[in-house]
C-alpha cells in the first residue's frame, strides 16, 4: 500500500500527468520505493474509483488529450492519516544476504565475485545518493523545487533538512553494505577453499 501514498505525496505538490507523475517518480520517491509503470497506472484508477484522486482531461494540442491527477481532500486525509500512524514493518527479503548466509557451498572465487559485485552495486548507489544530497544542498532536486515552490516560507528549511536527512540514511546503508561485503571478502581470503 506504501505505493499510494509516494503517489499523494508527489500529487500533494501538484497536479501531475501520469507521465509526469512517473518521471517525477523516478526522480523522487523512486529512490526509496520502487514501482514499474505497470504498477503505477492501475494504482492510479485504484485511487480514483476510491476518490483519493481525481483525473482531469486536459487537451494537448490540436487533437490530444492528457490525463492530470488531482488529489482530494480525502487524498489528502488518508496522506496525513498515514503519516501519522505507527509505519507497518514488513519482513526483510535479501537475496544477498540469504546468498551469504550459503557461501560455504561454492567455490572462493565464486564467493569473491559475488561480493564485489555486491560492493559495486552499493557503490553507484551511494554515488547517486550522495549527488542527491549536494543537488538538496543546492536545492537543485527537482521534486524538491517542486515542493518549496508550495512550502511557506517558515517551513522551507524544514522540508530540506528532512529530505537531507531521509538521503543520510540512504548514504549509510551504502556504506554499511560495503563493509559488509568487504568484510566478506577478508573472510573468504581467510577460510579460502
Amino acid at each position: 500500500m506504501s505505493l499510494r501514498y509516494a503517489l499523494l505525496a508527489l500529487l500533494r505538490v501538484g497536479p501531475l500527468s501520469g507521465y509526469d507523475l512517473q518521471k517525477q517518480f523516478s526522480q523522487s520517491v523512486g529512490h526509496v520505493w520502487h514501482a514499474p509503470d505497470s504498477q503505477i497506472y492501475p494504482e492510479l484508477r485504484k485511487m480514483a474509483s476510491e476518490g483519493l484522486i481525481e483525473p482531469e482531461e486536459q487537451t494537448r494540442g490540436r487533437l490530444g488529450t492528457r490525463r492530470v491527477y488531482h488529489v482530494t481532500d480525502a487524498g489528502d486525509r488518508a496522506f496525513l492519516d498515514w503519516m501519522r500512524c505507527p509505519l507497518d514493518y514488513q519482513r526483510v527479503r535479501d537475496p544477498a544476504h540469504l546468498r551469504a548466509a550459503y557461501l560455504e557451498t561454492t567455490d572462493a572465487e565464486s564467493a569473491r565475485r559475488f561480493l564485489r559485485a555486491h560492493i559495486a552495486q552499493w557503490e553507484a548507489e551511494l554515488a547517486q545518493w550522495e549527488r542527491e544530497i549536494e543537488r538538496i544542498d543546492a536545492v537543485e532536486n527537482p521534486m524538491l523545487v517542486r515542493r518549496l515552490a508550495v512550502t511557506a516560507e517558515a517551513d522551507r528549511e524544514r522540508t530540506i533538512a528532512y529530505k537531507r536527512f531521509a538521503y543520510e540514511g540512504l548514504v549509510e546503508r551504502a556504506q554499511g553494505e560495503i563493509a559488509w561485503a568487504r568484510r566478506g571478502l577478508d573472510l573468504v581470503d581467510r577460510l579460502g577453499r
